[in-house]
């Protein structure tokens, strides 16, 4: 019988010397196997489809009537593993905390379970009559925010 076990081993095999790295392995109600894999420079669907045959001729008749389907994470798709954190330093962010505020900010560092983001607040300062915007790090653990995603912008 055919496991996640097995197919992440395969697809770890598969992805030694490649720049690529799994991000989830789901399997389905309807009989399909789902495989994410992302890179720090996009996924090629040559790949994709290269990983696919690769794993149907090492499960060969142990894939049975399932369907295999390999594809990226999805460039709006939250993140998963810290890997994609990591890809993403420097880049704008969108972060859902568990108490349902979002915020936005540029990705700022990784740190093992935990990543920190640069935000733009208003604050009052001494001798303006205004509050100003200035940078302020906020860090969070990756267990404890409902999602954080790349924030794809159009200027």
């Amino acid at each position: 019988m055919i496991n996640k076990e097995t197919i992440q081993v395969l697809t770890e095999e598969w992805l030694q010397g490649n720049d690529y790295f799994l991000v989830d392995i789901n399997f389905g109600a309807d009989e399909r196997i789902v495989i994410e894999i992302d890179h720090a420079d996009g996924v090629w669907i040559e790949d994709c489809a290269e990983l696919s045959r690769f794993l149907q001729e090492r499960l060969g008749d142990e894939l049975g009537d399932f369907e295999l389907e390999v594809g990226s994470a999805g460039l709006g798709q939250p993140f998963k593993v810290e890997q994609q954190y990591v890809n993403h330093i420097g880049d704008t962010v969108e972060v859902l905390g568990q108490d349902g505020k979002k915020i936005q900010g540029v990705l700022k560092s990784v740190d093992g379970k935990n990543f920190t983001v640069t935000v733009q607040e208003k604050q009052k300062q001494e001798g303006k009559k205004r509050p100003v915007l200035v940078d302020v790090d906020k860090t969070f653990s990756m267990d404890e925010v409902k999602y954080a995603k790349y924030l794809l912008t159009f200027k």
